[in-house]
């Protein structure tokens, strides 16, 4: 995976930056507080993805103030999870700011073109898991990965999925979305050679015990090779799933 950290290695190396230069850059404070929040500034020095921001509790002004530091310290993308359609109208003014409702994602930068080994195959249960599908999505498009939408295949009509197995076939990583008693994810599991992140929604009647009939079905998934988040979780998959496709031989 390609890190800020190694660009900028490469370019001293390759005489685009001097060695000074270099050096102030690594210099520079690791976070800074700015009184509601302490952004990381070295996050993408350390993981490979720059710190996101999580919308849901802070008012529009936090964000926009949030979102406005990162692009003076020279983030060029950045991403902002469980986004209102109430606080998104604040960044508007922002240069490539988008939107994205079904999601409640906000994205400000360009999405990449993906880098990965492979696809991300996002697939939902149903229609209504599709909110959470669209985070996982949207989160693993802005970290530079391929993805696949297959909406609407759960096990209540089993061939609507056996009509992909092309998709799921030739995918990396596979993220499985679905509510009620979450048996997607286990048929997926079954079928793929493949790395599957199992997410449970809340969606379903009252037993389903929003999402926990779905998670606890998940975590006893008798599929090989499943993994499971937390309970709507859609960004954890989509970043998760982003690393997976990523992977390097590490000498």
């Amino acid at each position: 995976m390609n890190t800020d950290i190694k660009i900028l290695l490469e370019g001293v190396r390759d005489g685009k930056l001097s060695v000074d230069d270099a050096l102030l850059k690594l210099k520079m404070s690791p976070f800074e507080d700015i009184g509601y929040a302490k952004i990381d500034n070295h996050r993408a020095i350390r993981q490979g993805y720059p710190e996101v921001i999580y919308g849901a509790g802070k008012s529009p002004a936090q964000i926009e103030g949030i979102v406005k530091k990162m692009l003076e310290t020279g983030q060029e993308r950045i991403l902002i999870t469980r986004l209102s359609e109430e606080s998104s109208k604040v960044l508007s003014g922002i240069p490539l700011f988008r939107y994205h409702p079904e999601g409640r994602i906000g994205i400000v930068g360009d999405i990449p073109e993906p880098t990965g080994i492979g696809n991300i195959v996002v697939a939902t249960g149903g229609t209504s898991d599709v909110p959470v599908a669209e985070e996982a999505a949207l989160t693993a498009e802005c970290f530079g990965n391929g993805v696949v939408r297959l909406y609407d295949v759960g096990v209540a009509g089993i061939h609507r999925l056996l009509s992909h197995m092309d998709e799921i076939m030739n995918a990396s990583v596979i993220i499985a979305i679905a509510g009620m008693e979450g048996a997607l994810a286990t048929v997926v599991g079954g079928l793929a050679d493949c790395p599957v992140i199992a997410v449970p929604t809340s969606v379903g009647y009252g037993a389903s015990f929003g999402g926990l009939s779905a998670l606890l079905s998940m975590l006893n998934s008798c599929a090989s090779g499943v993994s499971v988040v937390n309970i709507d979780n859609g960004f954890g998959a989509g970043y998760l799933a982003g690393m997976i496709n990523h992977m390097e031989v590490k000498r």
